[in-house]
């Protein structure tokens, strides 16, 4: 699914859940078709001005499958910074808050096809405070390895917990503006 309403290509849309968006519903912090997890959905159009384009950075955490095994050394390469390429060529230092190995998450277990059981994959957990287009592909790609899954799992303190794909969660509007630690 990809986080818009419309679009001229035929993929899935937030538009086909089942769930009654009042008019003016938008996306922010979108997820690319290969992505998944957390994903807001709002209709006060200042919460982009307020979260992205403010003096504070805010979190976001990523839960990524990494085919194959990333080493000490290839995660220090993250932890230190990694140059990738953003717009018009561009060479830019990607350096995550927090970048960590972690056990397969139990909330996402998926049941492999028998080919890619025995395929090594190491899971990461990734905070960043930026967001460039692709960026944590991107970071990935620069140390040799490609991204298997990519997960958002929070943005700030507001959590995907076990909230299955495809539902939708509402929050109280202080409730929602305290969790992402932007004031109304």
């Amino acid at each position: 699914m990809v986080s818009q309403f419309v679009s001229p290509d035929e993929v899935e849309l937030l538009s086909n859940l089942k769930f009654p968006f009042p008019e003016g519903t938008h996306a922010i912090g979108r997820l690319d078709n290969h992505s998944e997890g957390l994903l807001i959905l709002t209709t006060d159009k200042k919460v982009t001005r307020l979260l992205f384009n403010c003096n504070k950075p805010h979190e976001r955490t990523y839960y990524i499958q990494v085919n194959n095994l990333v080493t000490q050394e290839r995660l220090q390469q993250l932890k230190e910074g990694v140059t990738i390429t953003i717009e018009r060529g561009e060479q830019y230092i990607a350096k995550p808050t927090k970048v960590e190995i972690i056990p397969e998450p139990v909330l996402f277990k998926r049941d492999l096809k028998e080919s890619q059981q025995y395929i090594p994959n190491t899971w990461l957990r990734i905070t960043l405070t930026e967001g460039k287009f692709h960026q944590i592909r991107k970071m990935i790609a620069a140390i040799h390895h490609r991204v298997r899954r990519l997960i958002r799992v929070s943005i700030e303190d507001l959590l995907l917990e076990d909230l299955p794909a495809g539902h939708v969660k509402e929050l109280s509007k202080d409730d929602f503006f305290c969790k992402l630690k932007i004031e109304q």
